[in-house]
């Protein structure tokens, strides 16, 4: 358990390389990356210490990661909410004569204040069009999927 900011800062700097890798990391890192701000006291909550497990579990059981066949179309999951934004990019594969559906990467942003001011609606756009420049694809090779539907882009 990290015991000050310093310690707290190389084990994100650390975490922050695999976030792909990672479900939800800004959420999850949401907590301990308050306590590198500079006008806040270090002190370990259980909430914060909470965050700094699950982030170190997830080095040692994160999902099993496909690598990307750009013969295949892609399925990119999007969802937001008041704390961040969110995708997982997805390919269906044969593996052992199956099909199966498996995550390619994930992707997550921790929203500013200003940003949160958006409506449903809007921060759905934003993920969505977030997560296309994020994974760096062309629209016309994906399948797009997601838990809510933004009708009005």
């Amino acid at each position: 358990m990290p015991v000050n900011k310093k310690e707290i800062h190389s084990f994100l700097e650390l975490a922050g390389y695999y976030r792909q890798h990672i479900k939800d990391f800004a959420s999850i890192a949401r907590p301990p990356y308050k306590l590198c701000d500079s006008d806040t006291v270090f002190e370990m909550t259980v909430e914060r210490s909470k965050a700094f497990e699950s982030l170190r579990q997830a080095f040692t059981t994160a999902p099993l990661l496909l690598m990307p066949d750009f013969k295949l179309p892609f399925k990119i999951y999007i969802d937001s909410s008041g704390d961040g934004l969110g995708a997982a990019l997805h390919q269906v594969q044969i593996i052992n004569d199956k099909p199966v559906e498996g995550p390619i990467c994930f992707i997550s942003w921790q929203i500013k204040p200003a940003e949160a001011r958006n409506g449903a609606i809007q921060m759905e756009c934003l993920c969505l069009v977030w997560a296309l420049e994020k994974a760096k694809l062309l629209p016309g090779r994906m399948w797009f999927g997601s838990n809510k539907k933004c009708y009005h882009c």
